[in-house]
């Protein structure tokens, strides 16, 4: 394998042996390499292929974003509970519930506690999923001092949907990559500055994007009537709120369909996380 980018001292983006582009992690990976040196078989441990047409670089950037314990954490979980999944366990999982653990485990050690209030429905729609997280949740606080609580298994169910949504037909990535360009060019006349995508939050507004593409598609937007969670979002981010009602008015004329006020909220939460990188010097 050939080094084509460095994220960091444990991430690189190289050419695989296919000549495709992949992400790999080890302790030590990117330590003093460089771009055209190969990369040390010794130190790899895993191996991340970007999949349905995912841009190499912003998901190099996100997996960089995540620390390894915790990525390693993710996989080892996914794999414990591949017999009950519907799908083989992809980079694309992997990825995403790593970056979900991180972000919750972070929140329990400051003390932020969050109401997921999804859980009904979640248990209604999709049974199967409930109990894989919930087992894949069991497995995680087993290996963690401050153990998450059991709401935590309802965000990981909606991962491993949205895993299991997973599509081959190009058509729809072509319409999907058109529609994120034209929501960052409506992001940036707005805030009359261009938006940096290979930061990790815009890559996790690309990623928010695919999964809302796949609910539409199936008729799934989220909506759990959580009125009083939109309605503080929205006195906190007023600014993020009125542009995603923007984004809003373009993904309706290009679905044919209305948002619900959920999705409508989601937005406003990312697009006010990708503000912040504008303001940071």
């Amino acid at each position: 394998m050939e080094i084509l980018r460095v994220f960091n001292n444990n991430v690189v983006l190289a050419r695989g042996t296919n000549h495709e582009e992949v992400i790999v992690t080890g302790r030590g990976l990117g330590y003093q390499a460089k771009p055209g040196s190969a990369v040390d078989q010794t130190k790899i441990v895993r191996v991340f292929v970007p999949q349905d047409g995912r841009d190499a670089d912003n998901f190099g950037a996100l997996v960089a974003a995540i620390p390894p314990e915790h990525l390693l954490l993710a996989d080892e979980a996914l794999q414990l509970a591949r017999r009950d999944l519907p799908s083989p366990v992809s980079s694309t999982i992997v990825v995403a519930l790593a970056d979900h653990l991180s972000f919750a485990i972070k929140r329990m050690r400051q003390g932020i506690d969050l109401e997921y209030p999804l859980r009904a429905e979640v248990a209604h729609l999709y049974p199967d999923e409930l109990r894989i997280a919930l087992y894949v949740l069991d497995f995680v606080n087993s290996r963690i001092e401050q153990t998450l609580p059991e709401a935590e298994a309802v965000p990981i169910a909606l991962h491993l949907v949205n895993a299991g949504f997973a599509t081959g037909d190009l058509s729809l990535t072509y319409q999907m990559t058109g529609v994120f360009t034209q929501l960052f060019e409506v992001l940036e006349k707005a805030y009359d500055r261009p938006f940096d995508r290979d930061t990790v939050n815009a890559a996790r507004f690309i990623t928010h994007l695919r999964y809302f593409f796949v609910r539409a598609q199936s008729s799934r937007q989220l909506d759990d009537g959580a009125s009083t969670l939109s309605k503080a979002i929205r006195e906190s981010y007023p600014e993020a709120f009125a542009n995603a009602l923007k984004l809003q008015t373009v993904l309706e004329l290009r679905l044919g369909e209305p948002l619900t006020e959920d999705e409508v909220t989601y937005l406003t939460l990312h697009v006010a996380r990708m503000v912040e990188d504008l303001r940071v010097p």
